[in-house]
Protein backbone atom coordinates (compact mmCIF):
# COMPACT_ATOMS: atom_id res chain seq x y z
CA UNK A 1 0.00 0.00 0.00
CA UNK A 2 1.56 4.01 -0.83
CA UNK A 3 2.29 5.79 2.13
CA UNK A 4 1.84 9.20 2.26
CA UNK A 5 3.95 12.04 4.19
CA UNK A 6 1.66 15.31 4.69
CA UNK A 7 4.03 17.98 4.88
CA UNK A 8 1.89 21.78 6.49
CA UNK A 9 3.54 25.02 7.50
CA UNK A 10 2.79 27.56 10.24
CA UNK A 11 3.89 30.58 12.13
CA UNK A 12 5.02 32.52 9.14
CA UNK A 13 4.69 31.66 4.94
CA UNK A 14 8.20 31.69 3.17
CA UNK A 15 9.77 29.07 5.36
CA UNK A 16 10.61 26.63 2.84
CA UNK A 17 8.05 23.97 2.47
CA UNK A 18 8.75 22.96 -0.93
CA UNK A 19 12.68 22.41 -0.14
CA UNK A 20 11.29 20.62 3.45
CA UNK A 21 9.25 18.24 1.04
CA UNK A 22 11.68 17.95 -1.31
CA UNK A 23 14.39 17.25 0.92
CA UNK A 24 12.67 14.59 2.73
CA UNK A 25 11.67 13.08 -0.42
CA UNK A 26 15.74 12.49 -1.36
CA UNK A 27 16.33 11.04 1.78
CA UNK A 28 13.79 8.17 1.23
CA UNK A 29 14.91 8.08 -2.46
CA UNK A 30 18.47 7.70 -1.53
CA UNK A 31 17.05 4.12 0.44
CA UNK A 32 15.31 3.10 -2.89
CA UNK A 33 11.74 4.35 -2.26
CA UNK A 34 9.73 5.34 -5.19
CA UNK A 35 8.63 8.80 -4.78
CA UNK A 36 5.73 10.55 -5.66
CA UNK A 37 5.13 14.33 -5.01
CA UNK A 38 2.28 16.57 -5.09
CA UNK A 39 1.82 20.32 -4.13
CA UNK A 40 -1.45 21.62 -3.16
CA UNK A 41 -2.20 25.51 -3.69
CA UNK A 42 -5.29 27.37 -1.67
CA UNK A 43 -5.46 30.05 -4.89
CA UNK A 44 -8.93 30.14 -6.99
CA UNK A 45 -6.68 30.43 -9.86
CA UNK A 46 -6.94 27.44 -12.30
CA UNK A 47 -3.36 27.20 -12.34
CA UNK A 48 -0.36 30.13 -11.85
CA UNK A 49 -0.32 30.51 -15.68
CA UNK A 50 -2.11 33.88 -15.66
CA UNK A 51 -0.36 34.90 -12.63
CA UNK A 52 2.12 37.53 -12.15
CA UNK A 53 5.69 36.79 -11.54
CA UNK A 54 5.72 39.61 -9.24
CA UNK A 55 3.19 38.02 -6.65
CA UNK A 56 3.46 34.61 -7.68
CA UNK A 57 7.44 34.07 -9.18
CA UNK A 58 8.11 31.46 -11.34
CA UNK A 59 5.68 29.54 -13.49
CA UNK A 60 7.09 25.81 -13.78
CA UNK A 61 6.45 23.67 -16.86
CA UNK A 62 6.43 20.53 -16.23
CA UNK A 63 7.12 17.76 -19.65
CA UNK A 64 3.32 17.30 -20.29
CA UNK A 65 2.67 21.22 -20.33
CA UNK A 66 1.03 21.40 -17.00
CA UNK A 67 1.96 25.51 -15.92
CA UNK A 68 2.67 25.08 -12.07
CA UNK A 69 3.66 26.14 -8.93
CA UNK A 70 7.66 26.80 -9.27
CA UNK A 71 7.88 24.17 -5.91
CA UNK A 72 7.84 21.24 -8.53
CA UNK A 73 10.99 22.90 -9.41
CA UNK A 74 12.38 22.18 -6.32
CA UNK A 75 10.52 18.35 -6.42
CA UNK A 76 12.30 17.59 -9.64
CA UNK A 77 15.67 19.29 -8.77
CA UNK A 78 15.97 17.21 -5.41
CA UNK A 79 14.85 13.54 -6.31
CA UNK A 80 15.49 13.86 -10.25
CA UNK A 81 12.25 12.65 -11.10
CA UNK A 82 10.04 14.51 -13.42
CA UNK A 83 6.49 15.76 -12.47
CA UNK A 84 3.66 15.82 -14.45
CA UNK A 85 0.19 17.86 -14.20
CA UNK A 86 -1.11 15.58 -10.79
CA UNK A 87 1.46 16.99 -9.25
CA UNK A 88 0.07 20.39 -8.59
CA UNK A 89 -3.68 21.24 -7.88
CA UNK A 90 -5.54 24.00 -7.32
CA UNK A 91 -8.28 25.33 -5.32
CA UNK A 92 -9.53 26.40 -8.34
CA UNK A 93 -9.15 23.15 -10.25
CA UNK A 94 -10.75 21.28 -7.55
CA UNK A 95 -13.77 23.85 -7.28
CA UNK A 96 -14.24 23.89 -10.90
CA UNK A 97 -14.05 20.01 -11.22
CA UNK A 98 -17.34 20.09 -8.96
CA UNK A 99 -19.55 22.77 -10.27
CA UNK A 100 -19.02 20.93 -13.83
CA UNK A 101 -20.06 17.78 -12.21
CA UNK A 102 -22.99 19.49 -10.28
CA UNK A 103 -24.18 21.69 -13.31
CA UNK A 104 -23.93 17.41 -15.31
CA UNK A 105 -25.95 16.73 -12.73
CA UNK A 106 -23.71 14.13 -11.60
CA UNK A 107 -24.31 14.59 -8.05
CA UNK A 108 -28.32 13.48 -8.00
CA UNK A 109 -29.79 16.51 -6.73
CA UNK A 110 -27.79 16.45 -3.57
CA UNK A 111 -26.94 19.91 -1.98
CA UNK A 112 -23.01 19.92 -3.17
CA UNK A 113 -20.93 20.95 -0.23
CA UNK A 114 -17.12 21.45 1.19
CA UNK A 115 -17.85 18.45 2.93
CA UNK A 116 -17.88 15.86 1.64
CA UNK A 117 -17.80 17.06 -2.67
CA UNK A 118 -14.80 19.62 -2.26
CA UNK A 119 -12.67 17.53 0.06
CA UNK A 120 -13.38 14.47 -1.79
CA UNK A 121 -12.21 16.19 -4.81
CA UNK A 122 -8.95 17.04 -2.90
CA UNK A 123 -8.41 13.32 -2.00
CA UNK A 124 -9.19 11.85 -5.54
CA UNK A 125 -7.11 14.42 -6.92
CA UNK A 126 -4.05 12.95 -4.40
CA UNK A 127 -4.72 9.31 -5.18
CA UNK A 128 -3.75 9.99 -8.83
CA UNK A 129 -0.22 9.37 -8.99
CA UNK A 130 0.08 6.69 -6.09
CA UNK A 131 -0.29 3.17 -7.89
CA UNK A 132 3.38 4.23 -9.41
CA UNK A 133 4.91 5.04 -5.74
CA UNK A 134 5.85 3.61 -3.02
CA UNK A 135 5.31 6.76 -1.09
CA UNK A 136 3.16 9.83 -1.85
CA UNK A 137 4.45 13.33 -0.45
CA UNK A 138 1.82 15.93 -0.23
CA UNK A 139 2.70 19.43 0.62
CA UNK A 140 -0.20 22.07 1.84
CA UNK A 141 0.61 25.29 0.44
CA UNK A 142 -0.26 28.39 2.61
CA UNK A 143 0.18 28.82 6.54
CA UNK A 144 -1.69 27.34 9.12
CA UNK A 145 -4.84 30.01 10.17
CA UNK A 146 -4.85 30.87 6.71
CA UNK A 147 -8.96 30.17 5.10
CA UNK A 148 -8.22 29.59 1.74
CA UNK A 149 -6.23 26.07 2.95
CA UNK A 150 -8.89 24.75 5.48
CA UNK A 151 -10.70 22.87 2.64
CA UNK A 152 -7.11 21.10 1.93
CA UNK A 153 -6.50 20.63 5.65
CA UNK A 154 -9.78 19.48 6.18
CA UNK A 155 -9.04 16.78 3.17
CA UNK A 156 -6.11 15.10 4.48
CA UNK A 157 -7.32 15.05 7.94
CA UNK A 158 -10.22 12.58 6.59
CA UNK A 159 -7.89 11.05 4.25
CA UNK A 160 -5.32 9.21 7.21
CA UNK A 161 -8.33 8.32 8.99
CA UNK A 162 -8.72 5.83 5.94
CA UNK A 163 -4.98 5.41 5.36
CA UNK A 164 -4.66 4.39 9.11
CA UNK A 165 -1.78 3.83 11.03
CA UNK A 166 1.28 3.43 9.25
CA UNK A 167 0.26 4.66 6.17
CA UNK A 168 -0.10 8.20 6.64
CA UNK A 169 1.67 11.01 8.92
CA UNK A 170 2.04 14.77 9.29
CA UNK A 171 5.05 16.63 9.22
CA UNK A 172 4.76 20.35 10.10
CA UNK A 173 7.38 23.30 9.09
CA UNK A 174 7.48 26.22 11.91
CA UNK A 175 9.68 28.67 12.99
CA UNK A 176 11.45 29.23 16.17
CA UNK A 177 12.90 33.12 16.03
CA UNK A 178 15.54 34.31 18.02
CA UNK A 179 14.57 37.67 19.47
CA UNK A 180 17.85 39.02 19.64
CA UNK A 181 17.27 41.67 21.70
CA UNK A 182 17.44 39.02 24.51
CA UNK A 183 19.71 36.69 22.86
CA UNK A 184 17.02 34.14 23.04
CA UNK A 185 15.24 31.55 20.76
CA UNK A 186 11.27 31.78 21.49
CA UNK A 187 8.89 29.10 21.38
CA UNK A 188 5.38 30.40 21.77
CA UNK A 189 5.09 31.02 17.94
CA UNK A 190 5.54 27.44 17.16
CA UNK A 191 3.10 26.57 19.97
CA UNK A 192 0.49 28.61 19.04
CA UNK A 193 0.72 26.98 15.53
CA UNK A 194 0.83 23.90 16.58
CA UNK A 195 -2.22 24.64 18.47
CA UNK A 196 -3.92 26.43 15.68
CA UNK A 197 -3.45 22.90 13.75
CA UNK A 198 -4.46 20.71 16.52
CA UNK A 199 -7.96 22.68 16.66
CA UNK A 200 -8.72 21.70 13.66
CA UNK A 201 -7.99 18.06 14.50
CA UNK A 202 -4.82 17.77 13.05
CA UNK A 203 -1.81 16.43 15.29
CA UNK A 204 1.84 17.00 13.75
CA UNK A 205 3.66 13.82 13.61
CA UNK A 206 7.42 15.36 13.40
CA UNK A 207 8.53 18.68 13.74
CA UNK A 208 10.99 20.71 11.51
CA UNK A 209 11.36 23.83 13.52
CA UNK A 210 13.05 26.46 11.37
CA UNK A 211 15.73 28.91 13.30
CA UNK A 212 18.88 30.97 12.61
CA UNK A 213 20.96 28.56 15.25
CA UNK A 214 21.07 25.73 17.09
CA UNK A 215 19.05 25.17 19.96
CA UNK A 216 19.65 23.32 23.08
CA UNK A 217 18.14 20.43 24.32
CA UNK A 218 15.81 22.15 27.10
CA UNK A 219 14.31 24.24 23.59
CA UNK A 220 13.55 20.91 22.37
CA UNK A 221 11.96 19.36 25.70
CA UNK A 222 9.70 22.55 25.49
CA UNK A 223 8.53 22.33 22.19
CA UNK A 224 7.96 18.75 22.50
CA UNK A 225 6.13 18.80 25.96
CA UNK A 226 3.79 21.74 24.50
CA UNK A 227 2.95 20.51 20.88
CA UNK A 228 2.54 17.10 22.38
CA UNK A 229 5.10 15.79 19.63
CA UNK A 230 7.73 13.22 20.68
CA UNK A 231 10.99 14.68 21.82
CA UNK A 232 13.26 12.96 19.06
CA UNK A 233 10.24 13.71 16.26
CA UNK A 234 11.23 17.96 17.00
CA UNK A 235 13.78 18.22 14.52
CA UNK A 236 16.03 21.21 14.31
CA UNK A 237 15.96 22.85 10.25
CA UNK A 238 19.03 24.95 11.12
CA UNK A 239 19.67 27.33 8.43
CA UNK A 240 21.95 26.98 6.18
CA UNK A 241 23.91 27.90 3.41
CA UNK A 242 22.51 26.29 0.72
CA UNK A 243 18.75 24.57 0.31
CA UNK A 244 21.17 21.62 -0.82
CA UNK A 245 22.85 21.35 2.65
CA UNK A 246 18.79 20.80 4.13
CA UNK A 247 18.50 16.80 3.13
CA UNK A 248 21.87 16.32 4.93
CA UNK A 249 20.50 18.20 7.87
CA UNK A 250 17.95 16.29 8.14
CA UNK A 251 19.63 13.20 8.13
CA UNK A 252 21.76 14.00 10.89
CA UNK A 253 18.88 14.77 12.96
CA UNK A 254 18.28 11.43 12.47
CA UNK A 255 14.82 12.25 10.66
CA UNK A 256 15.46 9.27 7.71
CA UNK A 257 15.23 6.94 10.79
CA UNK A 258 12.13 8.47 12.45
CA UNK A 259 10.41 8.21 8.96
CA UNK A 260 11.33 4.69 8.42
CA UNK A 261 9.57 4.21 11.97
CA UNK A 262 6.57 6.18 11.71
CA UNK A 263 5.45 4.67 8.71
CA UNK A 264 6.72 0.84 8.81
CA UNK A 265 8.98 1.26 6.34
CA UNK A 266 12.74 -1.02 6.39
CA UNK A 267 15.26 1.46 7.26
CA UNK A 268 18.45 1.46 4.74
CA UNK A 269 21.78 3.21 4.47
CA UNK A 270 22.09 5.78 2.05
CA UNK A 271 24.48 7.03 -0.03
CA UNK A 272 25.08 10.84 0.00
CA UNK A 273 29.03 11.03 -1.63
CA UNK A 274 27.73 12.48 -5.19
CA UNK A 275 25.32 15.32 -2.88
CA UNK A 276 28.15 15.84 -0.49
CA UNK A 277 30.41 16.41 -3.80
CA UNK A 278 28.15 18.97 -5.07
CA UNK A 279 27.90 21.58 -2.08
CA UNK A 280 31.97 20.81 -1.81
CA UNK A 281 32.13 22.12 -5.08
CA UNK A 282 29.86 25.08 -4.48
CA UNK A 283 31.70 26.07 -0.93
CA UNK A 284 35.28 25.57 -1.86
CA UNK A 285 35.22 27.22 -5.62
CA UNK A 286 37.28 30.20 -5.58
CA UNK A 287 37.72 31.67 -9.20
CA UNK A 288 34.67 33.99 -9.66
CA UNK A 289 32.64 34.39 -12.72
CA UNK A 290 29.62 36.99 -12.87
CA UNK A 291 26.14 36.75 -14.87
CA UNK A 292 24.38 39.73 -15.69
CA UNK A 293 20.34 38.11 -15.54
CA UNK A 294 18.65 40.80 -17.70
CA UNK A 295 14.86 40.88 -17.08
CA UNK A 296 11.97 43.01 -16.10
CA UNK A 297 11.13 40.69 -13.15
CA UNK A 298 14.70 40.83 -10.90
CA UNK A 299 13.25 42.70 -7.81
CA UNK A 300 11.34 39.32 -7.38
CA UNK A 301 13.89 36.70 -8.17
CA UNK A 302 11.52 34.02 -7.43
CA UNK A 303 10.61 34.60 -10.88
CA UNK A 304 13.76 33.12 -12.19
CA UNK A 305 14.54 30.85 -9.72
CA UNK A 306 15.16 27.72 -12.32
CA UNK A 307 17.54 30.22 -14.12
CA UNK A 308 19.38 31.36 -11.30
CA UNK A 309 19.36 27.35 -9.71
CA UNK A 310 20.62 26.32 -13.44
CA UNK A 311 23.17 29.46 -13.50
CA UNK A 312 24.42 27.38 -9.78
CA UNK A 313 24.18 23.78 -10.97
CA UNK A 314 26.30 25.01 -13.81
CA UNK A 315 28.93 27.30 -11.69
CA UNK A 316 29.51 23.54 -9.50
CA UNK A 317 30.15 21.89 -12.27
CA UNK A 318 33.00 24.14 -13.53
CA UNK A 319 34.46 25.00 -10.05
CA UNK A 320 33.32 28.86 -10.30
CA UNK A 321 31.93 30.98 -7.28
CA UNK A 322 28.90 32.56 -9.04
CA UNK A 323 27.76 36.02 -8.78
CA UNK A 324 24.58 37.08 -10.35
CA UNK A 325 24.04 40.36 -11.26
CA UNK A 326 20.93 41.16 -11.52
CA UNK A 327 19.79 43.86 -14.22
CA UNK A 328 16.32 45.66 -14.65
CA UNK A 329 15.91 45.70 -18.16
CA UNK A 330 13.21 48.76 -18.08
CA UNK A 331 16.47 50.91 -16.69
CA UNK A 332 18.97 49.87 -19.62
CA UNK A 333 17.53 51.65 -22.56
CA UNK A 334 20.59 53.82 -22.85
CA UNK A 335 24.51 53.06 -23.35
CA UNK A 336 25.80 55.21 -20.68
CA UNK A 337 23.12 52.99 -18.08
CA UNK A 338 24.17 49.51 -20.26
CA UNK A 339 27.70 50.49 -19.71
CA UNK A 340 27.25 50.86 -16.06
CA UNK A 341 25.59 48.14 -15.25
CA UNK A 342 27.55 45.71 -17.60
CA UNK A 343 30.90 47.14 -16.60
CA UNK A 344 32.72 43.70 -15.61
CA UNK A 345 30.38 41.50 -15.88
CA UNK A 346 31.14 37.51 -17.77
CA UNK A 347 28.28 36.58 -19.12
CA UNK A 348 24.80 37.91 -19.69
CA UNK A 349 21.43 36.30 -19.98
CA UNK A 350 18.57 37.04 -20.87
CA UNK A 351 15.67 34.86 -19.54
CA UNK A 352 12.13 34.58 -20.55
CA UNK A 353 8.91 36.78 -20.26
CA UNK A 354 5.96 38.46 -21.70
CA UNK A 355 4.59 42.08 -22.38
CA UNK A 356 6.49 45.11 -23.95
CA UNK A 357 7.72 46.57 -20.85
CA UNK A 358 11.24 46.54 -20.46
CA UNK A 359 12.24 44.98 -24.12
CA UNK A 360 14.18 47.69 -25.52
CA UNK A 361 16.35 47.32 -22.78
CA UNK A 362 16.93 43.89 -23.26
CA UNK A 363 17.48 44.76 -27.63
CA UNK A 364 20.32 47.08 -26.41
CA UNK A 365 22.03 44.09 -23.76
CA UNK A 366 21.45 41.83 -26.98
CA UNK A 367 23.70 44.06 -28.96
CA UNK A 368 26.27 45.40 -26.33
CA UNK A 369 27.05 41.38 -25.59
CA UNK A 370 27.58 41.12 -29.12
CA UNK A 371 29.27 43.93 -30.04
CA UNK A 372 31.51 43.48 -26.67
CA UNK A 373 32.26 39.70 -27.35
CA UNK A 374 30.79 38.97 -24.01
CA UNK A 375 29.46 35.29 -23.74
CA UNK A 376 25.68 35.81 -24.38
CA UNK A 377 22.77 33.40 -23.70
CA UNK A 378 18.78 34.23 -24.12
CA UNK A 379 16.20 31.89 -23.20
CA UNK A 380 12.61 32.11 -25.31
CA UNK A 381 12.02 36.01 -25.49
CA UNK A 382 15.63 36.46 -25.04
CA UNK A 383 15.92 34.39 -28.09
CA UNK A 384 13.55 36.48 -30.19
CA UNK A 385 15.04 39.24 -28.23
CA UNK A 386 18.40 38.60 -29.98
CA UNK A 387 16.36 37.38 -33.26
CA UNK A 388 15.33 41.52 -33.18
CA UNK A 389 18.41 43.20 -32.51
CA UNK A 390 20.33 40.89 -35.10
CA UNK A 391 17.88 41.92 -37.89
CA UNK A 392 17.65 45.72 -36.87
CA UNK A 393 21.50 46.54 -36.58
CA UNK A 394 23.10 43.86 -39.24
CA UNK A 395 20.42 43.33 -41.13
CA UNK A 396 18.93 46.54 -41.39
CA UNK A 397 15.77 45.16 -41.59
CA UNK A 398 13.16 48.54 -41.32
CA UNK A 399 10.41 48.63 -38.42
CA UNK A 400 11.40 45.46 -36.91
CA UNK A 401 9.51 44.16 -34.59
CA UNK A 402 7.91 41.74 -32.95
CA UNK A 403 3.69 41.60 -33.22
CA UNK A 404 3.83 40.92 -29.32
CA UNK A 405 4.82 44.77 -28.58
CA UNK A 406 3.77 45.86 -32.02
CA UNK A 407 0.99 44.64 -33.73
CA UNK A 408 1.64 46.93 -36.96
CA UNK A 409 5.22 46.97 -37.30
CA UNK A 410 6.30 46.66 -40.98
CA UNK A 411 8.20 43.59 -40.56
CA UNK A 412 7.01 41.27 -37.73
CA UNK A 413 10.23 38.80 -37.68
CA UNK A 414 8.18 37.02 -34.13
CA UNK A 415 4.70 36.78 -34.80
CA UNK A 416 2.09 34.23 -34.05
CA UNK A 417 1.29 31.64 -36.36
CA UNK A 418 -2.02 30.05 -35.87
CA UNK A 419 -2.09 28.28 -39.00
CA UNK A 420 -0.20 25.53 -37.69
CA UNK A 421 -0.68 22.68 -35.57
CA UNK A 422 1.08 23.27 -32.18
CA UNK A 423 -1.76 25.39 -31.49
CA UNK A 424 -5.56 24.04 -30.90
CA UNK A 425 -7.48 26.67 -29.11
CA UNK A 426 -7.49 30.29 -28.14
CA UNK A 427 -7.11 31.04 -24.52
CA UNK A 428 -5.26 27.26 -24.71
CA UNK A 429 -2.90 28.83 -27.64
CA UNK A 430 0.66 28.73 -26.09
CA UNK A 431 3.63 25.92 -26.86
CA UNK A 432 3.48 23.96 -23.73
CA UNK A 433 5.36 20.97 -22.58
CA UNK A 434 8.31 19.22 -24.18
CA UNK A 435 8.80 19.65 -27.86
CA UNK A 436 11.86 17.44 -30.17
CA UNK A 437 14.26 19.71 -31.71
CA UNK A 438 16.69 18.36 -34.57
CA UNK A 439 20.20 20.24 -34.28
CA UNK A 440 22.70 21.06 -37.15
CA UNK A 441 25.93 19.43 -37.44
CA UNK A 442 28.93 21.17 -36.74
CA UNK A 443 26.81 24.01 -34.85
CA UNK A 444 27.59 25.21 -31.55
CA UNK A 445 23.94 23.64 -29.98
CA UNK A 446 25.20 19.82 -31.47
CA UNK A 447 28.75 20.41 -29.78
CA UNK A 448 26.87 21.06 -26.62
CA UNK A 449 24.26 18.30 -26.79
CA UNK A 450 26.19 16.06 -28.20
CA UNK A 451 23.14 14.64 -30.22
CA UNK A 452 21.20 15.13 -33.39
CA UNK A 453 17.52 15.53 -31.58
CA UNK A 454 16.70 16.47 -28.30
CA UNK A 455 13.46 16.90 -26.06
CA UNK A 456 13.12 20.36 -24.07
CA UNK A 457 10.15 21.56 -22.54
CA UNK A 458 8.51 25.01 -23.75
CA UNK A 459 6.29 28.34 -22.69
CA UNK A 460 5.63 31.10 -25.49
CA UNK A 461 3.01 32.00 -27.94
CA UNK A 462 5.04 33.71 -30.25
CA UNK A 463 7.04 32.27 -32.96
CA UNK A 464 10.14 32.68 -35.25
CA UNK A 465 8.85 34.11 -38.34
CA UNK A 466 9.77 31.66 -41.23
CA UNK A 467 9.43 34.72 -44.02
CA UNK A 468 13.01 36.28 -42.39
CA UNK A 469 15.13 33.12 -42.24
CA UNK A 470 17.16 33.49 -45.58
CA UNK A 471 18.07 37.52 -44.34
CA UNK A 472 19.44 36.20 -40.93
CA UNK A 473 21.47 33.31 -42.27
CA UNK A 474 22.40 35.48 -45.37
CA UNK A 475 24.06 37.66 -43.24
CA UNK A 476 25.59 35.35 -40.14
CA UNK A 477 22.97 34.58 -38.42
CA UNK A 478 22.61 30.90 -37.88
CA UNK A 479 19.60 28.81 -37.29
CA UNK A 480 20.79 25.33 -35.51
CA UNK A 481 17.82 24.19 -33.90
CA UNK A 482 14.36 23.52 -35.92
CA UNK A 483 11.73 21.10 -34.85
CA UNK A 484 11.88 17.91 -36.88
CA UNK A 485 9.08 19.30 -39.55
CA UNK A 486 11.52 22.22 -40.58
CA UNK A 487 8.46 24.27 -39.45
CA UNK A 488 9.75 25.94 -36.17
CA UNK A 489 12.76 27.50 -35.29
CA UNK A 490 14.02 26.32 -32.15
CA UNK A 491 18.26 27.88 -31.99
CA UNK A 492 19.93 30.30 -33.17
CA UNK A 493 23.82 31.55 -33.10
CA UNK A 494 25.84 33.74 -34.00
CA UNK A 495 29.94 32.95 -35.59
CA UNK A 496 32.65 34.23 -34.58
CA UNK A 497 32.04 34.87 -30.79
CA UNK A 498 33.42 33.36 -27.76
CA UNK A 499 29.21 32.31 -26.84
CA UNK A 500 25.89 33.67 -28.75
CA UNK A 501 22.94 31.23 -28.47
CA UNK A 502 19.48 32.10 -28.44
CA UNK A 503 16.95 28.69 -27.80
CA UNK A 504 12.77 29.11 -28.15
CA UNK A 505 12.40 26.75 -25.21
CA UNK A 506 13.16 27.03 -21.20
CA UNK A 507 16.47 24.59 -20.45
CA UNK A 508 16.62 25.65 -17.04
CA UNK A 509 13.18 23.23 -16.17
CA UNK A 510 15.41 20.54 -16.68
CA UNK A 511 18.71 21.43 -14.97
CA UNK A 512 19.85 19.16 -11.69
CA UNK A 513 22.50 19.30 -9.04
CA UNK A 514 24.27 16.84 -10.30
CA UNK A 515 23.73 16.74 -13.66
CA UNK A 516 23.79 20.55 -15.04
CA UNK A 517 22.04 21.30 -18.31
CA UNK A 518 24.46 21.24 -21.38
CA UNK A 519 23.53 24.80 -21.94
CA UNK A 520 24.00 26.89 -18.44
CA UNK A 521 27.40 24.36 -18.26
CA UNK A 522 28.78 25.13 -21.87
CA UNK A 523 27.83 28.92 -21.07
CA UNK A 524 29.48 29.32 -17.50
CA UNK A 525 32.35 27.74 -19.03
CA UNK A 526 32.62 30.28 -22.36
CA UNK A 527 32.08 32.68 -19.10
CA UNK A 528 35.07 31.67 -17.12
CA UNK A 529 37.46 31.67 -20.18
CA UNK A 530 35.84 34.86 -20.67
CA UNK A 531 37.40 36.20 -17.69
CA UNK A 532 40.59 35.25 -18.11
CA UNK A 533 40.90 37.57 -21.21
Amino acid sequence: MTKYIFVMGGVVSSLGKGIASSSIGLLLKKMGYSIGMIKLDPYLNVDPGTMSPFQHGEVFVTDDGAEADLDLGHYERFIDKNMGKHSNTTSGQIYDSVIRKERRGDYLGKTVQVVPHITNEIIYNIRKIEKENDIVLVEVGGTIGDIESLPFLEAIRQFKLELGEKNGIYVFLTYVPLVKAAGELKTKPTQHSVHTLRGIGIQPDILLCRSEKKFDDDIKSKIALFTNVKKDHVINAIDVDSVYSVPLVYKEAGLDKVLCDLLDLNYKQSDFSDWETYLTNLRTSTEEVTIAVCGKYVIHQDAYKSVEQALIHASAENKVKLNIRWIDSERTDTADVIEKELDGVDGILVPGGFGVRGINGKISIAKYARENKIPFFGICLGMQIAVVEYAKHVCNVPDVYSTEFDEHCENPIIDLMEDHSYIDQYGGNMRLGSYECSLMEGSLARSIYDNKTISERHRHRYEFNNRYRDVLTENGMMITGKSPDDLLVEIVEIKDHPFYIGVQFHPEFKSRPNTPHPIFASFIKAAKKNKKK
